[in-house]
């Protein structure tokens, strides 16, 4: 139902059907619209619109609005659909923060083109956060269920273990364990960033805009792809029990569903930070300045990985080096293919569509490595006691470990790691899964949720 805004005479936007939590109950929403000028389009710009009346809740004239229906969760909100047709909004509902529209139909356009969609920016660093919490409750439950949990007589006459001594349950457990504290500081480092780059837009400076965007944008779906699985997993791990209402895993896995598609779906942002990537592959190649966490895509790749032990396999430096290998290798292989593409007189969007194989994995590394690389930094930089320091390095080990056995054919595809050093890897996520049973249910109980949060009769 596309129709217009006008906001002065010569001023009005428009706006298509556009679903939010409003439903039933919102009478106002600010909506994202084309802004036109004397018949010129200014693009998107916010504005505020009274949807209903404030004396008998009815919409407007010109607005058509309602709930969606029933979803596969989340069945308190209300989410909508809301049209418009002809509906006049007055300038002063404008949001005027970055950019104006003057009484006489005078634009003053924002200092940066993307800044409308800052607000999308923050929410996606709180899906990371809402993410990593999610998948904390999962693992939470799963690792008290299965410290519980026996079964199966071992030595005849002497008690069934616990399942949570079975490497398969270990296996399944302890890769979303790991992943869960890593996302959890990595949340706090986007979101400390996040603050950063506001009080600098706040200054006048909006450089880190774009750098910060494409971040957001590519851990949301690094994330929540894993969040969604990692749920699944650890329901699956407590068995038929686990598809009971009273497990609580119904409820967490409806409720971390839609992370992987609002706020953008994950493919599409992947390929949002698959084309900053590519922006900054080729100003790297002119021999230009990179910014922030694309720094490294100015370094030269290092012939081969030196690990000639299983302890040099441990530490901190090279594991983030493999990661930052890879990245590097993939992103710049991507930026090839997209060359290659063109070169054969393929258009762009071609091209583009072309390599969207090569170009979201690209992304999706850059963004393991950020993880990574985060994760060693929280442990070398924040202050803590050497026991947990020593419980954290080997869940941090563990997590970049498990990572490389994971996805073992990018690195042994250009000849970083050769059989011998996944070998060894593989020895490695072994023994650190014996250190991490001993801490298992201390560092679920870590996260230190209520009863009445967790809502699981398996986890309490």
């Amino acid at each position: 139902w596309p129709g217009n805004y006008h906001t002065h005479a010569p001023t009005y936007c428009t706006v298509e059907w556009w679903p939010g939590n409003l439903g039933k109950t919102s009478t106002h929403a600010v909506v994202l619209a084309q802004l036109y000028l004397r018949g010129k389009s200014y693009g998107l710009h916010p504005f505020i619109a009274q949807l209903r009346s404030l004396e008998n809740h009815q919409p407007l004239p010109g607005i058509t609005l309602g709930d969606i229906g029933p979803k596969l969760g989340y069945h308190s909100n209300d989410n909508g659909f809301l049209g418009f047709d002809h509906v006049r909004i007055p300038r002063r509902n404008m949001l005027m923060k970055y950019s104006q529209v003057s009484p006489d139909g005078f634009y003053t356009k924002p200092v940066q083109a993307k800044l409308t969609y800052g607000t999308m920016v923050g929410v996606r660093v709180e899906i990371v956060s809402a993410g990593s919490y999610m998948l904390s409750q999962a693992v939470t439950i799963a690792v008290r269920y299965s410290a519980v949990r026996r079964q199966t007589e071992q030595i005849k006459g002497e008690k069934e273990p616990q399942i949570l001594d079975y490497r398969s349950q270990q296996l399944k457990l302890f890769p979303y364990l790991a992943a869960a504290y890593a996302f959890t500081f990595t949340s706090f480092g986007v979101t400390d960033r996040y603050i950063e780059v506001q009080n600098e837009m706040n200054d006048g400076n909006m450089e880190s805009l774009s750098e910060l965007h494409a971040l957001s944008a590519g851990l949301k779906a690094f994330t929540s792809y894993v969040v969604n699985k990692g749920i699944e997993v650890c329901r699956l791990s407590c068995g038929g029990h686990g598809y009971s209402q009273a497990s609580g895993f119904p409820e967490l896995y409806t409720i971390a569903a839609p992370l992987s598609t609002f706020e953008g779906e994950n493919t599409v942002l992947l390929l949002q930070t698959a084309r900053y990537l590519m922006k900054f592959t080729a100003t790297a190649k002119r021999g230009g300045g990179l910014p922030g966490f694309v720094l490294y895509l100015n370094q030269r790749q290092k012939g081969q990985c030196p690990a000639r032990s299983e302890s040099d396999l441990l530490d901190h430096g090279l594991l983030s080096d493999a990661f930052e290998h890879r990245a590097r290798r993939l992103v710049m292989e991507a930026a090839q293919k997209m060359q290659s593409n063109i070169g054969k007189g393929n258009p762009q969007h071609v091209a583009w569509n072309n390599c969207h194989m090569y170009l979201l994995k690209a992304a999706s590394a850059h963004c393991h490595f950020y993880v990574v690389q985060t994760f060693v930094k929280y442990i070398n930089d924040t202050e803590m006691s050497d026991a947990v320091r020593d419980v954290l390095t080997s869940l941090c080990q563990f997590y970049a470990l498990h990572g490389i056995w994971q996805d073992a054919g990018d690195f042994l595809q250009d000849g970083y790691m050769n059989g011998k050093q996944l070998d060894m890897v593989l020895s490695l996520v072994g023994k650190l899964l014996d250190k991490i049973r001993i801490n298992a249910v201390a560092l679920v109980d870590a996260f230190d949720f209520r009863d009445e949060i967790l809502c699981s009769k398996l986890g309490a």
